[in-house]
This record gives C-alpha cells, sequence and structure tokens, in this order.
C-alpha cells in the first residue's frame, strides 16, 4: 500500500519516521504529475511546496490550527494529505474537487482563496478572534514572493506588526509568481538569499548531512542548527519585516524537510508575530517544470495550452507589437502577468516602454492614469478577474479624470476550470454604468486588434475592450472598417426576432438563427461592439418585430442586456436579457458552462421560440 493511501490527517503524518516523509514527498511528486498533466492546473507552484506541506502537517494540525494558503494555486499537496487524497483525480473537473482551497469543500481549508495577498489578512481575523474567545489554536499564513508585492499584503504586515498577537508568516521565495517577479522588495528578497552568510549556513548543513548516515540523526542535527538560527537570524540586523514589528527568520532551505521541519516546531512556539522566510524550487522534482516554471505554472489537460484556432490573447500580442512600431508614445502594464496577458513580444521589442508592477493592479491602473497624463499612451493588460481589485481606480483616477488609458480585459466571460475566484463574468456589470468611460466587446481576433488600434489612437478615455480566453469562433463577417464608438454591426438580417449577440456570443447567436430558420423562424442578428456607447438607435432598427434577444458571457443582473430592456422597453420593445444566472459560476469547462446558462445556439434558438410564443 502506498504510503499517500494512509494519510488521511495531520495526525498520519507525524506518526511516520522522517525517512517515510521523504518517501512521501515523493509519492505526491509523482501524483500530481500523473493527475495535472491530465487535468490541467497549477503544476510548478505545487511540486515546489511539497517539503514544506509535509512540515506544516508535521507541527500544525487542520482543522483546529488554521492554515490559510495565500493565492492557493499551490494548495495541491494539502488537499491530498487533508483527505482529498482518493477524490484528487477529480480536480477541476465539473463537480470535483476545486482548484484553489474552498470552505465548503473540507475543514482543513479555514480560508477560501483564488486572489493573491490576501492570506495575511485572513490569518490576523482568525489570531484576534481566537484572542477574543481565548482559544489557543495556532495560525499561519503562507504567502508567496510575489503575492507579498501585492498592496493588501502590506496593510495586513502593518495591522499585525500593530496587533502584536501570535501568528506565523510563511513566506514561501521561489523567485516567481507567475512571470519573473519585479519590483523593490523582490530584489531585497534576492539580496538576503544571495547574502555569504546564508549560503554558508547551506553549504555547512549540506555537508553536515551528507556525513550522516541516520535520518533520525540527521533530524537531529537538522533541529539543532534550527534552534540556533532562531537565536539569532542567519541575516543579521534589522529587515524590512522587524521594522514592521514582524520577526524576521530565516532564509530557511524550503525543500530540505528535515530542517524545514525542524524550524517550524520551534517557530510554533515562538510567541508574537513571526514571518520565516523560506527558499523553494517551483516545479521541483520534474525536469521540464524546473527549466521552466513559467510555462509549467498552470497548464491545460494534456500538458499543454495550445487551442485549435488564433487565440484572443495572441491577437492581442500582434497588435500590440504593431502598435508599439507605429506609435512611440505607446506604452504596456501588466501585474504580473506579462506572458499570460500576450506582453512577452511587446516587453522583448520595446523594453522601455514596457512596465510589469507586480501583483498590484490597483498601483497599475493609477500609475497608468499618470503615464497618460505626463504624454504616454498605455494599455493596461489584466485578466478580468483581477481588474475587480482596481474598480475604485478605474473609477476615480481613470474615468473622474477622463485619462486616455486603455485597459485590456483578457478571460473575460467564464473560464472554466478555474472556477468561481477566476470566472471573468462582472466586469461588464462593474464597469459600463461608470460616467466617461467606454466599453467595446470584440467578437473574433480581427476585431479585437481593430478596436485596440482604434483605441489607442482615441485621445478621450478610458476606454476598456474585453475579451474571452482561448481561440476565437468562426469568423462569418469582416469585421467594420473603422469601429466608431456607438456603432454596432448588422450580421444577418431577418424580421421576426432581433438577436444581439455580445462579443463572442455573436457566433452562437447566427448559429442559433440557422436553427431558427430551419423553423421557420426569421431572426436577426446583431453584434453591439460597443457596450457604451451602445448603438440605440441601430439596435431598435434592425428590430421591426419589437422582439430582441440579447446574448452576453457576462452577469444577466446589471449586464447589457438589462440595459437594453431600460432604455428601449419604454418605447413598445420587448426586450429578454440572457446572461448568467444570479450565482457564483463552478469550475467547468467553458462550453458546458455556456450550455448550463442557456447560452449554447441551441438553447438561444429556444429562448427566442419562446420569445414569439
Amino acid at each position: 500500500m502506498a504510503l499517500l493511501d494512509s494519510i488521511g490527517s495531520a495526525a498520519d503524518i507525524r506518526r511516520l519516521d522522517m525517512e517515510q516523509r521523504l518517501s512521501l514527498a515523493e509519492e505526491i511528486r509523482a501524483r500530481l504529475v500523473e493527475v495535472i498533466c491530465r487535468n490541467g492546473g497549477h503544476l510548478a507552484s505545487s511540486l515546489g511546496v511539497v517539503e514544506l506541506t509535509i512540515a506544516l502537517l508535521s507541527v500544525y494540525d487542520p482543522p483546529r490550527d488554521r492554515i490559510i494558503w495565500d493565492v492557493g494555486h499551490q494548495s495541491y499537496p494539502y488537499k491530498l494529505l487533508t483527505g482529498r487524497a482518493s477524490r484528487f483525480d477529480t480536480i477541476r473537473t465539473a463537480g470535483g474537487l476545486s482548484g484553489f482551497p474552498r470552505r465548503d469543500e473540507s475543514e482543513c481549508d479555514s480560508f477560501g482563496t483564488g486572489h493573491s495577498s490576501t492570506a495575511i489578512s485572513a490569518a490576523l481575523g482568525f489570531a484576534i478572534s481566537r484572542d477574543l474567545r481565548g482559544t489557543g489554536e495556532r495560525v499561519v499564513a503562507i504567502v508567496g514572493d510575489g503575492a507579498m508585492t501585492g498592496g493588501m499584503a502590506i496593510e495586513g504586515l502593518n495591522n499585525l506588526g500593530h496587533s502584536r498577537t501570535d501568528m506565523t508568516i510563511i513566506l514561501n521565495d521561489n523567485e516567481m509568481s507567475i512571470s519573473p517577479n519585479v519590483g523593490a522588495l523582490h530584489g531585497y528578497l534576492a539580496r538576503l538569499l544571495t547574502d555569504p552568510r546564508y549560503n554558508k549556513f547551506r553549504s555547512d548543513l549540506w555537508n553536515l548531512l551528507g556525513r550522516v548516515p541516520s535520518v533520525g540523526e540527521r533530524m537531529r542535527r537538522a533541529g539543532h542548527i534550527a534552534g540556533a538560527a532562531l537565536k539569532k537570524t542567519i541575516v543579521p540586523g534589522r529587515t524590512f519585516f522587524d521594522d514592521f514589528g514582524v520577526r524576521y527568520i530565516g532564509p530557511i532551505p524550503g525543500n530540505d524537510l528535515p530542517t524545514l521541519t525542524g524550524v517550524l516546531d520551534r517557530v510554533s512556539r515562538l510567541r508574537g508575530p513571526v514571518l520565516v522566510h523560506v527558499n523553494t524550487m517551483k516545479g521541483k522534482g520534474y525536469d521540464p517544470a524546473e527549466c521552466d516554471s513559467t510555462a509549467w505554472h498552470g497548464i491545460s489537460g494534456e500538458c499543454s495550452e495550445r487551442r485549435d484556432g488564433r487565440s484572443f490573447t495572441s491577437a492581442f500580442s500582434e497588435a500590440m507589437v504593431e502598435i508599439g512600431a507605429t506609435n512611440q508614445v505607446a506604452a504596456a502594464i501588466t501585474a504580473a502577468m506579462r506572458d499570460g496577458t500576450g506582453l512577452t513580444e511587446f516587453a522583448s521589442r520595446y523594453p522601455e516602454r514596457f512596465f510589469d508592477v507586480g501583483i498590484a493592479e490597483q498601483h497599475a491602473v493609477t500609475f497608468a492614469c499618470g503615464l497618460a497624463f505626463g504624454g504616454m499612451k498605455p494599455v493596461v493588460a489584466v485578466y478580468s478577474t483581477f481588474i475587480q481589485r482596481a474598480v475604485d481606480q478605474v473609477i476615480h483616477d481613470a474615468a473622474l479624470q477622463k485619462a486616455p488609458v486603455v485597459i485590456a480585459l483578457d478571460r473575460a466571460g467564464v473560464v472554466g476550470e478555474d472556477g468561481p475566484t477566476h470566472q471573468g463574468v462582472f466586469d461588464i456589470a462593474l464597469l459600463r454604468p461608470v460616467p466617461n468611460l467606454m466599453m467595446a466587446a470584440p467578437r473574433d481576433c480581427d476585431s479585437l486588434s481593430s478596436l485596440l488600434k482604434k483605441a489607442v489612437a482615441m485621445p478621450g478615455g478610458p476606454v476598456v475592450l474585453r475579451y474571452p480566453r482561448g481561440s476565437e469562433p468562426d469568423r462569418r463577417k469582416p469585421f467594420l472598417s473603422d469601429p466608431v464608438p456607438g456603432r454596432g454591426q448588422l450580421l444577418r438580417e431577418g424580421g421576426d426576432i432581433l438577436i444581439v449577440g455580445c462579443g463572442p456570443l455573436a457566433s452562437d447567436a447566427l448559429d442559433a438563427a440557422v436553427i431558427l430558420a430551419a423553423r421557420g423562424i426569421s431572426a436577426a442578428v446583431f453584434d453591439p461592439v460597443w457596450l457604451k456607447p451602445a448603438p440605440l438607435s441601430q439596435i431598435a432598427e434592425a428590430a421591426p418585430s419589437g422582439r430582441i434577444l440579447c446574448v452576453e458571457d457576462g452577469c444577466a443582473s446589471g449586464g447589457f442586456g438589462e440595459y437594453l430592456a431600460a432604455e428601449l422597453s419604454p418605447l413598445g420593445f420587448t426586450v429578454r436579457a440572457k446572461g448568467f444566472p444570479d450565482m457564483f459560476q463552478q469550475h467547468g469547462s467553458r462550453s458546458s458552462l455556456l450550455e448550463a446558462a442557456g447560452l449554447c445556439p441551441v438553447a438561444i434558438a429556444a429562448t427566442a421560440e419562446e420569445m414569439m410564443g
């Protein structure tokens, strides 16, 4: 029987000797590679924290002790070791385990995560609640070095230092988030890791352990060294964290299980706020992921991110490179997502006009406004789900001041297997009502390229472009030669009903019209292109019957369809809005989620038939 199959809780790990725990680490890595290469998911980051997870569960006892993972894409080993190994092959599949921690999945998941930089704040809430209730559980937050650049992490650190409560932060420093980390804090951590005293410690420890034949003795020696490290941190003197009132310990080799276990055992008995800086290798134990942890950070099924056809992200990438060549004031900004947003080539060709600000979406938007008012034309590339973190900056700093910035929202609509924390279904409802802001939804790659070039050339702003993950749908009609704000495009004429298809759903609307034609119903199809300013007069003209069905890959409540109903219903039109219902969209394939919401061609046709009576 494999060791992994015998582990149902932290107590089972504590019954193992160190040699068995080292074997368990190898079993976990093999299981991760097997399942994630089939199901897709976050592989490299999870491979890097195998020893850290075993060490945590050797010392702490969830669910009584609170273990909170920042972001959570590195929590797969934790899932395997907290009673979910038998279901691990279902991860990221419909009805299976989530790819992130979820409170409704396991009582060992103290806090649901998915966006970065939240763990310190949440953990501090647990710690203060414990103090007020007089209970004795221990609280640990595991934060990546990339997540530490987020403003919320610094806010939580500041409050923690002021509170002086008992809490431990594990700073997991693998020198990567998704794209390579940037910024002053990353440079500071790098200097700690390259300090000659730390490297001498690692060398001495390695030589010592290599001479010790007994694993039990290895553990004892490692514990002795760990105890000495706690008396005086390996890097002496005050650190950035000490200045916040948080005791700094480290750096500690994070893939050395005996040493790490010894350190955490002693740290768990310290009073007050403590930060343990551990250095791990992202992708450890799997050669392809070790060599290219960026490519292997998140993978789709069968170890490939490739899709059939041209993707929206690649179209954005190509258009940005073209814009950079002809417009010398065009700039690109990303929040630690250079590769994911398609800005790698732009960064390579125009490094002086490319800015990776780290995991700091709020800063990215306001920084872009400053660049714009200084004479540049910035494009902020961010996932739809992450622009939620900067809604205030979009409203207050960009729209209120009419800053000429472009915000490119990749992964708009449902993104599939990443689940509710990453579905980009709220951007229309959140941003469309904002004054001075324009919003467009390209239906294919050509329209994205055309709209991006138009937005960069426009003097006003801000302009938001929203487009989905993955490949474009089949192109049916050439796009407008000049996508003027407030003008859409009639894709098919019809007299019985008008289907307004927003963005990529215009293609599904065309397919629905074909289905309806076979049933004797003449359906027109209209692509609004601009969700704000909306082409209301064109939509009204295209619907002589007065019946309008609007389909969009965003939430129905507060969406474009509801806006059309509010504007056109008083004029005698019957408008039905069809989008995602008022619930969080769970993980599953994009196609299955669209189908479940009634946003596939067959369902759209059925809704149109209902409207026909």
